[in-house]
């Protein structure tokens, strides 16, 4: 990961292979945004030489030129911020993200525009973030920049931590399954958690046996690695509050004996995502070091078909005694969260939230990009407010009574999900499921992440191809906010 630093330093004269100024959208064509004054008094006729270019100052735009001796960096990158009047810390985060991602291969990038240091200084960080990967040889790659400097101002320590965080996310959601199978991602979360200072627990197999906790172990028990439970924790000095996270870990999804379609499966590699953004929203934490307790809860177990797998047809009985009546084995999610919610109440938290890859019906109802919340309503508001001002869109979703009614079973105390064509509503019936496990006073969001999780299409602003590390900064967000309560 790139080192990030503020500097008050000449951007006309600063020594940088990549200097990064903003343009706005004029009426006349591109105008060169405050923060880069002496780079326009140094280089005359700036604004034109990009407009020739077919610069428009277009939001997150990106144009190249060499500075060819007129400034002290070696290259200049004018990225587009929009309308003067437009720019948002969203846009100053996107701006910075697809500005650095452009200077890939070079090793500094200096970035000269009025605004938060920690949202420019953000926005490059992540939008620098480079999977390694496993090719054995590559030498057309351009790998990150090792430096980004900011002239101004600005909580860079908290930027570097949020991305140290949302970094070690994306890389567990970007790893083959085969190299993180559920014992593994727990023996590598721990190792993360104790290096930072959190308290760790993990049961195995065995000790998910004797504390009962069904949902789990049906899942697992169809592959021959078997599943964890991870339980990190914070606990801060004089806190009052307590915050609860739950992530589904599920490290691959064949869809068990309900199997998937051969096309697209390979994505399920990306199935722990809610896992993995709980971890990383555990390690932000305890660089962060909110005033506010909180424990993470991570639920993992690989979901194949095999002799030993659960069946549709069964009945579970999940953590703390309620029976599940299973219809579909590729709604794996829920039962490992279900064990997860309920043990996470025990510990008497004020508030929980949890994070999924749940349902191919959120990809459906709301796209790759807005994730769906369910809950109590102030806390689906909260999650959607945050995440509108953090970029990382949430939209509330009801529990209406027809799909409450659908999940009502006649041999156990709530269905899995619909039957057949009673499938309307998928995203819904996930969320209505997991409230049962969740006391009816009890605040709590359900954030179904299954399209936000992962981006498939081109790189833009400073999300890249492949996992996001979606949800960790609203989490973190999240938490913050009620440590400030």
């Amino acid at each position: 990961m790139p080192h990030l630093t503020t500097s008050a330093a000449d951007p006309a004269t600063v020594d940088t292979e990549v200097l990064v100024v903003g343009l706005f959208t004029g009426d006349d064509g591109p105008v060169l945004a405050p923060g880069a004054a002496s780079v326009a008094a140094a280089w005359e006729g700036l604004t034109d030489d990009l407009d020739l270019l077919g610069a428009t100052g277009a939001a997150a735009t990106v144009t190249k030129l060499p500075a060819a001796g007129r400034l002290g960096a070696k290259l200049l990158v004018a990225v587009g911020l929009g309308k003067e009047g437009d720019v948002t810390d969203e846009t100053l985060r996107r701006a910075a993200g697809a500005a650095a991602r452009a200077a890939a291969g070079r090793a500094s990038v200096t970035i000269a525009i009025d605004g938060d240091a920690e949202q420019l200084g953000l926005g490059a960080l992540l939008g620098s973030y480079q999977f390694e990967g496993f090719k054995s040889d590559d030498p057309d790659r351009k790998w990150p920049v090792d430096t980004v400097t900011v002239l101004g101002s600005g909580d860079t320590e908290r930027a570097q931590a949020l991305a140290n965080a949302v970094y070690q996310a994306r890389d567990w959601v970007n790893t083959p399954s085969n190299l993180l199978r559920p014992s593994i991602l727990a023996d590598q979360a721990a190792a993360a958690a104790n290096t930072a200072g959190l308290g760790v627990e993990v049961l195995d197999e065995n000790a998910l046996r004797a504390g009962g906790y069904g949902g789990i172990l049906a899942v697992g028990q169809g592959s021959e690695a078997p599943p964890r439970l991870v339980r990190l924790t914070y606990r801060a000095p004089n806190a009052t509050k307590h915050v609860a996270l739950v992530g589904k870990g599920i490290t691959f999804d064949t869809g068990g004996i309900s199997i998937k379609p051969a096309a697209g499966m390979w994505d399920m590699i990306t199935d722990m995502g809610g896992a993995a953004a709980v971890a990383g929203t555990m390690l932000a934490v305890a660089a962060l070091k909110p005033g506010v307790n909180v424990t993470g809860y991570l639920a993992l177990a690989e979901n194949m078909p095999s002799g030993s797998a659960y069946r549709p047809g069964d009945v579970i009985t999940t953590y703390g005694g309620k029976t599940v009546e299973v219809l579909n084995t590729d709604a794996e999610g829920r039962m490992v969260m279900c064990d997860a919610l309920v043990r996470a109440a025990e510990d008497n938290p004020d508030v929980i939230y949890d994070a999924a890859t749940l349902t191919g019906g959120q990809v459906i109802a709301l796209g790759k990009r807005t994730a769906g919340v369910m809950g109590t309503d102030a806390e689906c508001a909260r999650v959607k407010a945050v995440g509108e001002r953090l970029g990382e869109p949430a939209w509330p979703m009801p529990f209406p009574e027809e799909i409450k009614k659908l999940m009502e079973s006649s041999v156990a105390d709530v269905k899995q999900c619909g039957t057949g064509l009673e499938r309307s509503g998928h995203m819904l019936q996930a969320g209505v499921f997991l409230s049962h496990f969740v006391a009816e006073d009890m605040p709590w969001a359900h954030i179904d992440v299954a399209g936000p999780a992962s981006h498939g299409g081109e790189p833009y602003g400073y999300t890249v191809a492949g996992a996001t590390g979606r949800p960790v900064r609203t989490l973190v967000a999240l938490i913050e906010e009620h440590a400030a309560s």
